[in-house]
């Protein structure tokens, strides 16, 4: 089976040596989307809420270039820099995703990348 890479402009360059997404067969592996505007390369704001609908933004772009979308999202991994967001983590992502509900998990860590606090990776099928 071959490695196809996704990229897409629609979503911000990787801050690192790794590709948006790998797609192997009918898999799609994201990588971690932190709530990066594509357009500057920076952080859409400072607010969590900003950052939470960015980083699911980003992902959403690259599952669709991938010629996938949100519905086939298997799992889910979600890194928060403070429990205390969670529930409102959990309010936006009912919203993108619906009724759609893929395994998942959330961890706290110590710090993401570029100070943000929250980044999410995911699998899909296509």
């Amino acid at each position: 089976m071959s490695l196809e890479i996704i990229h897409t402009d629609a979503a911000p360059k990787a801050v690192g040596p790794y590709s948006q997404a790998i797609k192997v067969g009918n898999w799609l592996f994201c990588s971690g989307q932190i709530g990066i505007d594509p357009n500057t390369g920076e952080l859409v704001s400072a607010d969590f809420v900003d950052q939470t609908n960015q980083v699911l933004k980003n992902l959403q772009a690259v599952i669709q270039a991938a010629g996938s979308d949100l519905t086939q999202i298997v799992r889910v991994d979600v890194f928060l820099t403070d429990l205390s967001y969670f529930s409102t983590f959990n309010e936006i992502y009912a919203r993108w995703l619906g009724n759609h509900k893929p395994a998942r998990q959330t961890v706290a860590v110590a710090g993401l990348p570029k100070n943000a606090l929250v980044e999410v990776s995911l699998i899909a099928v296509l």
